[in-house]
């Protein structure tokens, strides 16, 4: 501390009229905020790791350069153990947005606004601040490759897999997860790009005029720019829902293309393996972090990024990597994750579903698909072919028993949050969507042009609609399908028109 105190004098011209420690985050550097006599303030870091404070400097300072709305550095001590940056504040986007997740609902226009600020500001970062940047000043392994993303994996594996006691087969693992590693290497652009690795909402900060600055970019690398999106958008502990998402990458993808060029479709079919990628790693630092280190924060994100990742298995991201899908299916269905639900009282915060991803092909087949109350009868199949398969959901547990779902459906957001917290329609749909893959699948083989599917539930309101939603797009997203759904009981026809 003397000796940050030392270097704030030899900067300032002057001792600070006061000091605050600031409390530390995942890492082990310390903060202290001084403020000087005119009510300026800085904030001084001592950072053990001397390699890494040398990256956070330069990138600093390169980013600054580029007019990116990064942290200026004022000072450096001669061995980089301490240095004096810009005060950013201390509301992180993260907790400028608590306010909406503890609303139980949406994100309200503002918040909005600044998740948007935040996503058209990373292809800033990623493209233009790659441009004359020095990639041999970055940490070991400069770029994402198969072996740095095998390091990731490790992390995973060790830090987390080891720990639950799953099976696993260690060379049918170590296999699919090396393909799985060239796959996401695969995704890179012809020109270097920056990857800031930890794109997440507790590394933005929001300033007085409610502008984002970053963060804890020193693990940067040269690397693909789906990454960063991933990290951002499926941040466990953000719960964004998938429209927000949607809305976010669209948003991302219009300001890219004023940078580069890119193709849109291609980049939204890559983004999906990243967001599995991202998960494990993750999992790996709540591991490390949680389970080794005892910080409560990342013990109580596990059970989000393990939300994430049932839903990443149910919509067969993982498929192409078979022994790595059955090993996370068999983490993911542990007693520990998967304890008694507490029932909710009242509405809460949406639970996101995964972003869409395009098939390849458009196909003459339709599969229709209908939701529907047991009490007014089965769907008659106009096509003549005999109905198709009619999945009772009436064995799941029923939110139309409790007075805030009454006069919801299934595709209101907490209808679907209280049934993908529950789990049971999810452990469900893994059964239906593995059935209904095979099918169409077999369907398009064949060349058959009708195809049905009917949930039936109840009052035909929230399992059944929930479930005919749910299998609906999944559908469309694997194989470009045309699909017609119908709520019958809801009085609600959609259209998933088959991709060109």
């Amino acid at each position: 501390m003397q000796a940050l105190l030392q270097l704030y004098k030899q900067w300032k011209g002057a001792d600070p009229v006061a000091t605050e420690r600031l409390p530390k985050a995942g890492s082990n550097r310390q903060y202290i905020r001084f403020r000087a006599a005119d009510d300026s303030t800085c904030i001084g870091v001592i950072g053990p790791d001397v390699a890494e404070n040398r990256c956070f400097v330069y990138l600093s300072r390169h980013f600054t350069a580029c007019r990116l709305p990064m942290p200026q550095i004022y000072a450096c001590s001669e061995d980089c153990s301490r240095y004096l940056q810009s005060d950013l504040g201390s509301v992180s986007l993260y907790h400028a947005l608590c306010r909406g997740r503890e609303a139980g609902g949406e994100y309200n226009p503002h918040e909005r606004e600044l998740i948007r600020r935040t996503m058209t500001l990373l292809p800033h970062i990623q493209i233009e601040g790659a441009a004359t940047l020095d990639f041999d000043q970055l940490l070991q392994p400069r770029q994402f490759d198969v072996q740095a993303a095998m390091f990731d994996f490790n992390y995973f594996k060790y830090c987390f897999l080891r720990t639950t006691d799953t099976p696993y087969n260690e060379v049918e693992l170590e296999g699919d997860l090396r393909a799985m590693a060239a796959d996401l290497v695969a995704a890179k652009g012809p020109k270097p790009t920056f990857l800031f690795r930890d794109f997440q909402a507790r590394n933005v900060m929001i300033d007085a005029d409610g502008l984002p600055h970053f963060i804890d970019f020193q693990g940067g690398q040269c690397g693909p720019l789906h990454y960063d999106v991933a990290s951002f958008l499926w941040q466990a502990s953000a719960r964004y829902s998938n429209a927000l998402r949607e809305e976010m990458i669209e948003a991302y993808l219009l300001e890219l293309q004023t940078l580069t060029t890119i193709d849109p479709e291609r980049f939204r079919s890559d983004l999906q393996l990243f967001v599995l990628f991202r998960t494990l790693q993750v999992l790996g630092a709540y591991g490390l972090r949680g389970y080794f280190e005892r910080k409560q924060y990342f013990l109580d994100s596990i059970p989000a990024a393990i939300q994430n990742l049932r839903r990443l298995l149910l919509d067969g991201v993982c498929t192409p990597y078979p022994h790595l899908e059955q090993t996370l299916k068999q983490l993911v269905s542990l007693d520990r994750f998967n304890p008694p639900v507490e029932r909710p009282e009242g509405p809460a915060a949406p639970a996101p579903h995964p972003a869409a991803v395009p098939a390849e092909k458009p196909s003459a087949l339709i599969v229709r698909i209908f939701s529907f109350s047991y009490k007014k009868g089965i769907p008659a199949d106009e096509s003549g072919n005999g109905g198709g398969y009619v999945f009772d959901c009436r064995s799941t547990h029923n939110p139309g028993r409790y007075e805030p779902y009454k006069q919801l459906t299934g595709l209101d957001a907490p209808v679907i949050k209280f049934l993908e917290d529950d789990g049971e329609i999810l452990t469900f749909l893994q059964s239906v969507y593995a059935l209904a893959d095979t099918h169409v699948a077999r369907y398009l083989e064949r060349g058959f042009t009708s195809l049905m599917f009917s949930f039936g539930c109840t009052g035909g309101q929230h399992r059944s609609v929930y479930s005919a939603q749910h299998l609906a797009e999944h559908l469309h997203r694997k194989f470009g399908i045309e699909v017609r759904l119908c709520h019958r009981e809801q009085g609600i026809t959609q259209v998933l028109p088959a991709k060109q």
